[in-house]
């Protein structure tokens, strides 16, 4: 039996708070989920401010558990809670978080991320038993698409009206007609958002995970750019061709097993 002594109460207090908040944080994840999944947030965003019977009808959903989801959202400051009139809404800055998914700050990708990566713990946890590393195409669930929902939005706000005009010579370039490849590329979207901007310009995304690459190709068919968008299969250091106007690697860099050899290629 360990025995404690000389415990600053004051500072045990604070910090059991702060783990309380993590673990309250930790248990809103799947709510907020259910939340995303059921439309909950779209219909008090479209329908609000509502009380609890008119949401959950609304909704589709039973109302024991509604009320309770408003509870819980209430009670994390995710939604609005009137107590006279009891009445519940989604003011618009928890929108930008929870449904506009052009906003900035879109979030919804890391909560799914969360879930990702908690699944992922038997094999981390092996990983410190060996010291060998845990392959992006082992991830359980489908991390590579809370990936790409997380970065979509940052890429929507500001690689065409801010990163890319910061290179000088780069909008001109892919203005006339440039070729650029999107090393990394996952689903594709940051190479999309660049070939919708750029109608002269032709793009080649590049990523190792077949399953990633087979996404970015469907979006490209919907978005109706594969005509001058290509997605290939092909690790980092084996990017074929050298006469590329513009190489990006978009949140990917730190990832790979040999960073410094990517850019060196």
């Amino acid at each position: 039996m360990t025995t404690m002594t000389a415990v600053d109460e004051e500072k045990l207090h604070a910090f059991v708070g702060q783990i309380v908040n993590d673990i309250g944080g930790a248990c809103s994840v799947a709510l907020v989920r259910i939340g995303d999944a059921l439309g909950l947030y779209r219909t008090l965003l479209d329908h609000g401010p509502i009380t609890s019977a008119a949401f959950c009808e609304r909704a589709g959903i039973a109302e024991r558990y509604g009320r309770e989801w408003l509870s819980q959202q209430a009670a994390s400051n995710y939604i609005a809670y009137d107590p006279e009139t009891k009445r519940f809404s989604l003011p618009p800055e928890q929108a930008m978080v929870f449904v506009d998914e052009d906003s900035p700050v879109y979030l919804m990708g890391a909560f799914d991320g969360v879930v990702a990566w908690a699944n992922n713990q038997p094999l981390v946890e092996q990983a410190f038993r060996t010291g060998e590393g845990v392959s992006w195409g082992d991830q359980p669930g489908c991390l590579f698409c809370a990936v790409a929902k997380f970065f979509r939005p940052g890429y929507q706000a500001n690689l065409v009206d801010q990163w890319l005009p910061s290179l000088d010579g780069v909008v001109d370039k892919l203005t006339d007609g440039g070729t650029v490849a999107d090393v990394g590329c996952g689903h594709g979207y940051s190479t999309i958002i660049m070939a919708k901007a750029f109608p002269n310009a032709r793009f080649v995304g590049y990523d190792f995970h077949p399953p990633s690459i087979a996404e970015a190709r469907a979006h490209a068919e919907a978005h109706g750019v594969a005509d001058r968008v290509r997605f290939e299969v092909c690790k980092a250091k084996e990017i074929p061709g050298a006469d590329y106007d513009l190489v990006t690697f978009f949140d990917c860099l730190h990832d790979m097993g040999d960073p410094v050899g990517a850019c060196a290629h």
